[in-house]
């Protein structure tokens, strides 16, 4: 299932963004090599879901990765159970901040289940987890609410802040500008 939704969502994002072509082409590549582009243990490159959460002010919520020692969107890897990549980006957000998904809402329109962003960028090797350096391909989805609280994942993240817009990657920025988002 997870497999139909990735090839959904590239070809409606090709055709929203394609000046992006080169990273579907990218991740397209790995799947006709027959890469395992779902799992963790695919170091040629594997899917990852990132959540960027817009509060009422129009604020970014960022955390601070343990692992990666940098600020962040919430987000990871997709796991077997996850339905489709906004699922998982909505478990990740869970995971991560302790946020409800109920409070969260996607934007209306096109992006309520295409992403806004896909950012492929390398992983450092961890040696921890036997993982050499690899590449994530990551599925940015938008979510919009103002939760109250947060219980941050103390095994994964150290801290959490809202940020302005002009915080985020220059790339997501200006996509999120681009489409009135902030």
């Amino acid at each position: 299932m997870i497999r139909d939704d990735i090839e959904r969502t590239l070809t409606g994002y090709a055709q929203q963004f394609p000046a992006d072509i080169d990273v579907v082409a990218a991740l397209r590549s790995l799947q006709e090599q027959a890469a395992e582009i779902t799992s963790r243990k695919e170091f040629r490159g594997h899917v990852t879901c990132g959540a960027i959460v817009i509060n009422e002010d129009r604020r970014l919520l960022m955390i601070r990765h343990k692992t990666l020692d940098r600020w962040l969107f919430p987000g990871g890897h997709v796991e077997q159970g996850d339905s489709s990549l906004r699922a998982a980006a909505l478990r990740e957000i869970a995971e991560e901040t302790g946020i409800q998904t109920t409070a969260l809402a996607a934007p209306a329109g096109e992006f309520a289940h295409l992403p806004i962003y896909i950012d492929h960028h390398p992983i450092p090797a961890n040696p921890a987890r036997a993982e050499p350096e690899h590449h994530h391909f990551d599925f940015c989805f938008v979510f919009k609410g103002n939760p109250e609280a947060l219980a941050l994942q103390q095994d994964e993240v150290s801290d959490s802040a809202w940020v302005s817009p002009e915080m985020a990657p220059a790339a997501i920025r200006d996509r999120l500008v681009e489409l009135k988002l902030v």
